[in-house]
């Protein structure tokens, strides 16, 4: 037995995104744990948050709401992750390899939102 939104792609691209983003927030300076760290953090979280609540007793038009508000707190990732390149605490590759990333699961998003009615 599982929740409907476990078996998406989606939300387990996105699980698996924040905990990356952890992952590489750790090692920012500690001066930005009440900042960027804790931004970045619950942005990533909110991706999956919104999938996984849209998902419940909705209807289409409500998740498709919800898809949006991913869609959102993934722009708000890249742009926390620019800020993190800018500031010398990600490398080109690690900014990269994390771009990309939420690239591909914004397009996975728009498309899975595209399909409902």
């Amino acid at each position: 037995m599982s929740f409907k939104f476990e078996k998406l792609i989606i939300w387990q691209d996105s699980m698996s995104f924040a905990e990356k983003i952890y992952h590489c927030s750790s090692k920012f300076p500690k001066d930005e744990v009440f900042n960027l760290i804790s931004q970045i953090r619950r942005a990533s979280d909110s991706i999956a948050l919104n999938i996984s609540e849209g998902s419940i007793l909705q209807s289409n038009p409500e998740f498709r709401r919800f898809l949006g508000y991913s869609i959102r707190s993934i722009a708000e990732v890249v742009t926390f992750l620019y800020k993190a390149k800018y500031r010398k605490y990600i490398t080109e590759e690690t900014f990269t390899e994390l771009y990309n990333e939420s690239y591909k699961i914004i397009n996975h998003i728009v498309a899975f939102r595209n399909k409902l009615n």
